[in-house]
Parts: structure tokens; C-alpha cells; sequence
């Protein structure tokens, strides 16, 4: 029954295999061996497509609620105060799980010798069902209602862009920064920027004319350290570059709005205690990671 749940979340036999560490042959075995057993088809397969059949739709429905009992069942026997074991799946954005918060997951391996992770760098997740994800941290706020989110911080960002940059050492207003060639993060800016002033909160939009976009937060500090450009981005990344002289912090009395991290796992009437145990990590370790960065 998990390999056939395994199948019809992934989309194929060789998804499932993929994800579940097996061969696809050993895969088709265990759904042949299901079928058998019910006396019934639960897939119609072809070349190119896979559908459940009507059966096979009744059969995952249940297979889904007597999974989810059964590891209900197990916890309870073993006890809340189990050691928990087994694998997480761990989507990260790129930034993030290169550098910042590598160390809340050496906190939470350590601590839990019996589990490994896979560390999955990615900035966008849509389908957790699907790639067998157990959970993601997500940057922005979440748009899909079936995920539970646990909001972790709010990240700051600044405007950085190289000394070398026309105009950057001018830079002092909006009306500056709007003037300069821009480099969009496109994942949370592209054509235009919000500036609040830090003392008088007074908020002003600039359109900008990107010479480049990126969904690649290192791209952008790498182009802005080439002096293609101004940019906007994490405080916590870029702060080390303007400490360093490779950047500038242009325009320091505005700033755009912070982004918020979220932490965000499916709904299910059952949680592994390796998710909670890694939820617990990241709801103490991030905020304090975060309040410790350089501009905070």
C-alpha cells in the first residue's frame, strides 16, 4: 500500500522507485503483488499516461487513511518520547540552504542521530505531494491553502550595488536609485520596488528598467559586485559584501519591506516525530539567526 500511495503521488513507476531508494522492477512487483491481492486493477497504464481507476481511487483514499493509522498506532506504542528515525525531505531555497541555515540542520542532526535529511536546494515548491517532500521553508508569503505555515521571521533587505557603479555614490533618494541601471530579482521584484524611509516611514514606489533579472539571489550580488547594477536583497548576504568594500549600501535611509520565512508542510492527521522534532529546530534557531545578521 505505500508503494501504490508512492506511485499515484509521484505520477510513475519510476518517480515512486526514485524517491522510495528502490528499482523500478521492484516498484511494478509490489503494485502487481497488490492487485493480486485485492483482486482488482488500480492503475490503467500506457506508454505516455497513468490513470487510477475507479478502484484504484477508492483503494488510495483508504490506503492514505490506513497509513496514516497505523503510524498513529506505532507512535503510540513506542511512546511521544521515541528517538525518531528514517529520512526528511527538506526543500531550501538556494540562499538559504547553502549558507544560513546549514547550521540550524547541524543542530537538528546532532541532536537526532537516527535521522538523515536531504537537503533539496530550491526555491520554488509547488507540489509536495508529488515530489515527496515532507517540508520546505518558503520565502513570501504562502498562496497555497493546503499547507500548513509556521511563520519564522522576517528577513531584512537593503539596495547594494559596486562603488564603481555611475551615480551610486549619489545615490542618497529614490529618485537616485531610480535613475541607475537595476538588476531585478525577479522571484520578488522585477519592474518595480517599494522604499520606506526608516525614520518617517514614508513609503515611495520607483519603476525600474532591469539591464538583467535573476531568480538567483548569489547572480545578483555577484552582477552588482561587477558594477552592472543596483539591487535589493537579503541583508544577511549582501551586508558581508558592503562591510568587505565590494558593495555599497545605496540610499541607507530606505530600505525595501522585509520578506517573511515561512516553514510549510502538508495537512496530514499524522506527523512523523522527525517533522515535529525538525519544526521545534527551526521555530528556535531561525529567528535568533536572523536577528544576529550584520544590518539587523
Amino acid at each position: 500500500m505505500e508503494t501504490f500511495v508512492h506511485i499515484v503521488e509521484a505520477g510513475s513507476l519510476s518517480a515512486a522507485a526514485a524517491q522510495m531508494h528502490a528499482t523500478q522492477p521492484t516498484v511494478s512487483r509490489r503494485l502487481q503483488a497488490l492487485e493480486q491481492s485485492l483482486g482488482v486493477r488500480l492503475l490503467q497504464r500506457s506508454t505516455h499516461t497513468m490513470r487510477l481507476t475507479v478502484d484504484g481511487e477508492r483503494c488510495y483514499r483508504r490506503a492514505k487513511e490506513l497509513l496514516a493509522s497505523w503510524a498513529a498506532f506505532e507512535a503510540d506504542l513506542r511512546g511521544a518520547q521515541q528517538e525518531p528515525e528514517g529520512t526528511l525531505r527538506v526543500a531550501m531555497p538556494h540562499a538559504f540552504g547553502q549558507e544560513m541555515f546549514v547550521g540550524a540542520l547541524a543542530q537538528f542532526l546532532r541532536s537526532n542521530p537516527r535521522v538523515s535529511v536531504e537537503w533539496l536546494l530550491q526555491d520554488d515548491v509547488r507540489d509536495f505531494i508529488g515530489a515527496g517532500i515532507d517540508c520546505a521553508i518558503q520565502v513570501g508569503e504562502p498562496a497555497d491553502p493546503a499547507v500548513v505555515a509556521i511563520r519564522l521571521a522576517e528577513v531584512p533587505r537593503i539596495v547594494v550595488g559596486a562603488a564603481s557603479l555611475p551615480g551610486a555614490g549619489s545615490a542618497e533618494d529614490p529618485e537616485d536609485l531610480a535613475a541607475l541601471p537595476w538588476l531585478a530579482l525577479q522571484t520578488y521584484y522585477r519592474n518595480e520596488l517599494v522604499l520606506t524611509h526608516r525614520v518617517t516611514g514614508e513609503a515611495r514606489r520607483i519603476a525600474l528598467r532591469p539591464r538583467m533579472a535573476t531568480d538567483s539571489l548569489y547572480a545578483l550580488r555577484s552582477a552588482a559586485r561587477l558594477g552592472l547594477g543596483a539591487g535589493a536583497g537579503s541583508a544577511w548576504l549582501l551586508s558581508q559584501d558592503v562591510a568587505e568594500g565590494h558593495l555599497v549600501h545605496l540610499a541607507p535611509q530606505w530600505q525595501p519591506a522585509p520578506l517573511p520565512v515561512y516553514l510549510i508542510y502538508p495537512y496530514a492527521s499524522f506527523y512523523p516525530v522527525r517533522l515535529l522534532r525538525f519544526v521545534a529546530t527551526m521555530r528556535e534557531a531561525v529567528p535568533a539567526m536572523v536577528a544576529s545578521g550584520p544590518l539587523a
